[in-house]
């Protein structure tokens, strides 16, 4: 345990080791219909299946005449994808059975806005591209990408950031389940307008990645332009060091979480890179598969046993010099080992045993273990892997896991990763890193003109922060509030009520971030309340209608059930009592208090029973003027 935490903790020079880190933000925009077709954009993650379709896929040369890697290796797991196709949000253009319709207007304009509030110069004329994609996220094996901008700088938390190009594209099916043999895609999601905006590879640690993401975040919510909610903004962080390569880390949803994900990633260079010094002294060397079935007939060892059972195969393959090699730790509960064994796993085994593990916890016998390392050739200071399971995937695993084993003594692949364990912030091995042979023109959409009358509506209606700020802070006094109101999921919901309701801005404000808070640390899941619902309760306390102590209370009521606002506000008796009701409330406490004069003591006794339903102010007002 305590080498884990020194992986995760221990202090590095970013400068000195030649940190280079770069950030891909992709951000759903909110337009009522897709990017190339007329099926409505508002992603429902619905069940009305009404069929659905069957596609393998298969990798193409790009404009350049090759073929991407990252392309070629999702080709070669030959996988089966099931789209589920819907009534309501899939069309043939989805399903790449009709040519793609005019792209989106209202989208167009939306990239062109955010291009202009990081200063980007515009592209004249807007030529749609296909950027290959064969991990069966899209059905047509490409997705439809825009180059809007390019050169553009933002200023983020005193950071001045080169941001090289904004794309407009189509998002991409939703996963639904899946295996190395077959995926499900759910396309309701697929082809609703996204935007994806890059900055320069100079970002100069993983706290400044952190506070560049969430200033673009902020910049892009500031829009007004763009869906919220889990999953609809996602960041790609481009990561290397000197001496070891560019990695992509895909799709990180929690931004809080980013700048540990890049220190880990920075942590597991550096120690693969050690691992290559060490192993490079000790002269080691990757040997080649060695069929073991014969040898492993009538095993107890039970992952080898049962893939025997079902005709399937054992190989396995010497790793000379290798030997305490595997067990290295790259990142907390990351070792070497578990970097090959991510190889192996794209083949469709269920990992690898490999000499650095406790080998007795699997059964083998001193026979079984003196044989094999005779067969392969395993001397003292070696280390061996063994992979069972069908002889196709089984032959293909090895091959994987010895390109990876080999990689050891190179040092750091090139690789797309992806999120193995959210806790601990580590990653794992999706596919090999792509590169620019996957794009070709799209020949079945026309190029778009960029317009005077765009460029100008664009700039007018660029998201400032700055803007934004100021706003906030003409309609909340406590500037820590407002800071933290800025860069919030809730400030849309934020304006929107405070535009059309008559409710205290500071109120709302300090309910949505102290209060909210305040709730979900109670255990309330206030942050799960629909914000048509969250409108609505602000709309009765705007009105009149309801307390402002009634509204906490509303909150709690909404975060536990699936019940309407009115409903609750009706079975919980929230109502506001006002006016002539008051009166009379006032009245009969004075005579249970044989006609008391005591104001503190009426004020007591009426909000003991009525805290829910009586305003503090107005009975205060009461109370004096009687």
């Amino acid at each position: 345990m305590k080498e884990q935490k020194a992986a995760h903790t221990e202090a590095i020079d970013y400068r000195a080791v030649g940190f280079m880190c770069g950030l891909e933000i992709h951000q759903r925009l909110s337009t009522k219909e897709k990017l190339f077709c007329s099926c409505p954009a508002n992603y429902l993650d619905t069940d009305n299946m009404i069929g659905s379709i069957t596609r393998y896929q298969r990798a193409v040369a790009g404009e350049l005449g090759s073929i991407d890697r990252s392309a070629e290796f999702e080709e070669l797991r030959n996988r089966k994808f099931v789209y589920r196709v819907h009534d309501l949000h899939t069309c043939l253009v989805e399903l790449d059975e009709e040519p793609p319709h005019r792209l989106n207007d209202d989208a167009l304009r939306v990239a062109l806005s955010l291009a202009s509030a990081m200063d980007m110069k515009i592209i004249d004329e807007l030529q749609p591209m296909r950027k290959e994609v064969v991990d069966g996220s899209d059905p047509s094996a490409f997705q439809r990408t825009t180059l809007i901008g390019i050169d553009g700088v933002i200023e983020a938390e005193g950071y001045k950031v080169a941001m090289p190009s904004l794309f407009l594209e189509e998002e991409s099916s939703a996963i639904l389940a899946g295996n190395e043999d077959e995926v499900s895609y759910d396309p309701d999601r697929l082809g609703i307008p996204l935007v994806e905006i890059d900055t320069d590879p100079y970002i100069p640690d993983p706290k400044a990645a952190k506070a560049i993401a969430l200033y673009i975040g902020t910049m892009l919510r500031v829009s007004g332009a763009v869906q919220r909610g889990i999953g609809s903004i996602r960041q790609d962080v481009n990561v290397s060091i000197k001496g070891g390569a560019r990695v992509e880390i895909k799709g990180l949803q929690e931004v809080d979480k980013l700048d540990k994900f890049v220190e880990n990633e920075v942590a597991r260079q550096l120690r693969l890179l050690e691992i290559r010094k060490e192993l490079l002294g000790r002269k080691a060397g990757v040997g080649t598969p060695v069929d073991l079935t014969d040898m492993f007939r009538g095993t107890t060892v039970r992952i080898i046993a049962g893939q025997l059972e079902k005709n399937g195969v054992v190989f396995g393959f010497r790793l000379s010099g290798f030997k305490g090699m595997l067990g290295k730790e790259v990142n907390p509960d990351r070792r070497l080992g578990s970097e090959i064994s991510d190889y192996a796993k794209m083949a469709r085994v269920n990992g690898l045993i490999h000499s650095d593990e406790n080998l007795s916890v699997y059964g083998f016998s001193a026979k079984e273990l003196e044989g094999l390392k005779k067969k392969l050739g395993v001397e003292e200071n070696d280390a061996f892997i063994l992979i069972a399971g069908k002889k196709r995937d089984a032959e293909k695993a090895a091959d994987l896991a010895i390109e990876r084993a080999k990689y050891a003594l190179v040092g750091v692949p090139l690789e797309t990763r992806g999120a193995a364990n959210n806790e601990l912030c580590t990653t794992r091995f999706l596919r090999p890193l792509p590169g620019g042979s996957r794009m070709y023109p799209e020949t079945d959409a026309r190029p778009i003109l960029v317009t005077k009358e765009l460029l100008d509506w664009a700039r007018k209606n660029a998201p400032s922060i700055e803007k934004e700020k100021e706003w906030i802070l003409s309609k909340v006094s406590n500037k820590a509030v407002a800071e933290q109101l800025l860069t919030s999921q809730k400030l849309p919901l934020f304006k929107s009520i405070v535009k059309s309701t008559k409710v205290d801005p500071d109120f709302l404000a300090n309910t949505l971030i102290q209060k909210f808070t305040e709730l979900k640390r109670g255990g309330f899941g206030v942050d799960g309340i629909d914000e048509k619902k969250l409108a609505e309760v602000f709309t009765l306390y705007g009105s009149g209608s309801i307390t402002k102590q009634a509204v906490e209370e509303l909150l709690k009521e909404l975060s536990l059930e699936k019940k309407g606002v009115a409903d609750v506000v009706a079975s919980k008796h929230l109502e506001r009592i006002t006016g002539k009701s008051l009166e009379r409330i006032v009245e009969q406490a004075r005579k249970e208090l044989s006609d008391s004069k005591d104001i503190s003591e009426l004020r007591n006794k009426i909000m003991a029973k009525y805290r829910l339903n009586v305003d503090g102010a107005e009975l205060n007002a009461l109370l004096t003027r009687r």
